[in-house]
């Protein structure tokens, strides 16, 4: 796929960032990645909520080969071939991706938060032992 066919194929979903990763390209909006275009084919971000839609197409989730393993992405599973012909049902599934994308997004601001929140209490409880055996 090149970058020409992929702004096409979006047309109906509004502009799109098309940028060179890895063997394809990353396909974002709104400075969010929700897809990848590989030569292995053309993967939409996915999660609990969008999964579903996946299987019950009979899609599988982005894999790729290393020398010691095979790696399952399940992030991002790959566009059903018949959406290539449906460029509306298309922009649909790709705006359910954004929204997947989007869903990711926060629940990593979250966790890391979450993390630094952590990381100031056991500072603080150092501190305080410190602040004790001085005292």
């Amino acid at each position: 796929m090149d970058r020409e066919f992929l702004i096409d194929l979006f047309a109906d979903f509004g502009p799109v960032a098309i940028r060179k990763m890895f063997s394809g390209y990353g396909i974002s909006a709104d400075g969010i990645n929700f897809a990848l275009a590989l030569r292995a084919g053309l993967f939409f971000r996915a999660d609990e909520v969008t999964i579903p839609d996946f299987e019950a197409e009979g899609s599988k989730p982005f894999q790729y080969s290393t020398r010691a393993k095979t790696v399952l992405v399940t992030s991002y599973w790959e566009l059903p071939a018949r959406l290539f012909d449906d460029s509306e049902e298309l922009a649909q599934w790709a705006r359910a991706a954004l929204a997947a994308a989007q869903r990711a997004k926060v629940k990593k601001g979250k966790k890391a938060a979450k993390k630094a929140t952590t990381k100031k209490r056991s500072a603080n409880k150092v501190a305080k032992k410190a602040v004790r055996r001085v005292g």
